[in-house]
């Protein structure tokens, strides 16, 4: 999805964290900029800004953006108007969201699955990890996805932006992300060459 889709004019990470500080489900600022906030600083331009949520808690986005211009790619790389009330199919992984019907883009939100208590990749379930390990928070208290779900993530047809991000945050992972990561993409992309600089 690109241009063609309009304009976008991200939201800051405070901005979002206001928004959806008083969720009471788990949510998690992800994207290049669950990366800075793990760095503690900003590093490069970003297009948009991500929130993750879980598919259960979808319901969340129109609490939070009551009054919003919220549409669903669905089908993916297409928009569609999406409205309170209707359970988007598991199809659906995206929406984005603006303040009005002529304006720009203000944050993307993903959703993500669960099963119980534990987060379940949407690109292969055997990747799973307990939600409440799942991300960490800045200074501020914003919850962030953990650099090595966000890099396993980014890995499948890396972009320079991403290749930006590994490169910014690798020399910052403990052994245990690290192994994460590897074991991750061991099961799903076993000749990626990220897996070298992991060892």
């Amino acid at each position: 999805m690109g241009a063609d889709l309009g304009r976008w004019e991200p939201m800051s990470v405070e901005e979002v964290a206001g928004l959806f500080g008083q969720v009471t489900t788990p949510w998690w600022i992800a994207g290049g900029y669950a990366i800075e906030l793990y760095l503690g600083q900003p590093f490069r331009s970003h297009d948009d800004i991500d929130v993750l949520l879980l598919r259960r808690d979808q319901g969340v986005v129109h609490e939070v953006l009551r009054g919003w211009d919220i549409h669903a790619a669905d089908p993916p790389g297409t928009l569609r108007p999406w409205p309170a009330g209707e359970t988007l199919p598991e199809s659906v992984h995206d929406i984005w969201c603006r303040e009005h019907p002529d304006g720009p883009w203000r944050v993307q939100v993903m959703l993500d699955v669960a099963e119980g208590e534990e987060w379940v990749s949407r690109r292969d379930p055997r990747i799973r990890r307990p939600i409440s390990t799942l991300g960490l928070r800045s200074a501020d208290g914003t919850p962030f996805l953990l650099p090595e779900v966000q890099l396993f993530y980014k890995a499948r047809g890396a972009r320079p932006k991403d290749e930006a991000d590994r490169a910014a945050v690798l020399p910052l992972l403990s052994p245990d992300a690290r192994r994460w990561l590897d074991d991750a993409l061991a099961l799903t992309a076993p000749d990626h060459p990220w897996r070298a600089g992991l060892a």
